[in-house]
């Protein structure tokens, strides 16, 4: 029974290695060509760019080790399967048990890691993340914007560049909400340019041939145009630079978040998207296992060899096991479904269906 466990880890250990590697190289490449261009084009310092890219493998991560692990039991078990070594193990009167039991012990392993990745280290890399982009957007302000888009990046205004070269911009409009009920105070220029001064952690942004709205002092809601050769508007961003950028559920860990819900119910806010990323955090974790457990009889069952056959099985298995998860999602941010049944929706689903799969070719 010994030899035939090591057999088994023997033949999964290998697509596993490749799944992790091919899985890390496509996600890499992805986020090496976004953040190239970062420093070809914006001028952003290598290092920025480097940390950057870090950070940003954490969160596939936490799907790609799951999608390994499933592709890799496809794959070992398929092999064997398809050689029909598991009719001649069958045969001896030993259980199909004993010879999957090594598999899910391993994504056991991997899911009890995974609630640790999911709970410490991801929140923080995201969290370090965010803190580069701004620490971008105060050194580099142009880097991080995007042409045609309405910029909410900077307190108080909604910004909007028609083009933009280098730190030159052209055509801007520049919108101040001003509560409801009122109008927007909007600034038109033709030209501008962004100047930062990291160490206050402002970014001024200073307007050419343009015109602002400037409000009727007696009547608030009545503008008087004012046409302007120069202007300069600052946009201060201190607070994100100095780390005081406030925390997203998704950089949270499960005690902070525990705290958060605890502090929204005294304000009277509903704790559902706070108790969902709890719930989602340690549910995705324990995709590991629950793949592995549909993923063995799965195998055993269809008795591909090829590997291509084997990875799109895969790929669409898993598919709609995350596209489940964002349903799932969905409708506990809605309140539709209790978030303690919701995020956990898809490992009940693919659970019994592995369960059931393994009954049948334990008893057959």
């Amino acid at each position: 029974m010994k030899i035939l466990r090591k057999y088994v880890l023997t033949e999964f250990i290998t697509p596993f290695i490749l799944s992790m590697a091919v899985l890390i190289f496509i996600f890499s490449l992805v986020f090496l060509t976004q953040y190239t261009s970062l420093i070809i084009n914006k001028g952003v310092g290598v290092g920025m760019v480097i940390k950057l890219f870090f950070y940003s493998l954490f969160y596939p991560f936490s799907y790609i080790l799951p999608l390994a692990i499933f592709t890799s039991t496809l794959w070992s078990l398929g092999r064997i399967s398809s050689d029909n070594e598991i009719a001649a193990i069958k045969a001896t009167g030993t259980n199909i048990i004993h010879l999957i039991m090594p598999l899910l012990t391993l994504g056991l392993i991997a899911s009890l890691f995974m609630v640790i990745f999911n709970n410490k280290l991801m929140p923080g890399a995201n969290f370090e993340r965010r803190k580069a982009l701004v620490d971008i957007g105060i050194n580099n302000p142009t880097a991080t914007l995007e042409a045609g888009t309405f910029i909410d990046t900077f307190q108080k205004y909604i910004i909007f560049i028609y083009k933009i070269e280098g730190n030159k911009l052209t055509n801007i409009r520049i919108y101040e909400p001003l509560g409801p009920g009122r109008p927007a105070r909007t600034t038109i220029a033709k030209r501008g340019e962004f100047i930062s001064i990291p160490d206050k952690g402002m970014v001024k942004l200073k307007l050419m041939d343009g015109s602002s709205d400037e409000p009727n002092p007696s009547n608030p809601n009545v503008f008087y145009k004012l046409n302007f050769k120069t202007n300069f508007i600052n946009l201060n961003i201190a607070k994100a630079q100095q780390g005081q950028i406030s925390k997203k559920p998704k950089d949270m860990t499960i005690e902070e978040l525990k705290t958060e819900i605890k502090r929204v119910k005294r304000d009277g806010v509903d704790p559902n998207p706070l108790i969902t990323e709890i719930h989602k955090k340690i549910s995705l974790a324990f995709a590991c296992l629950v793949l592995i457990l549909i993923g063995c009889p799965l195998s055993i069952i269809t008795k591909q060899r090829l590997k291509s056959v084997n990875l799109g099985l895969a790929l669409v298995i898993f598919g709609v096991y995350y596209l489940l998860m964002l349903g799932a999602n969905a409708l506990s941010l809605e309140g539709a479904i209790p978030p303690q049944l919701a995020m956990w929706l898809p490992n009940i689903v693919f659970g019994l269906l592995g369960l059931i799969f393994t009954l049948s070719i334990c008893v057959f």
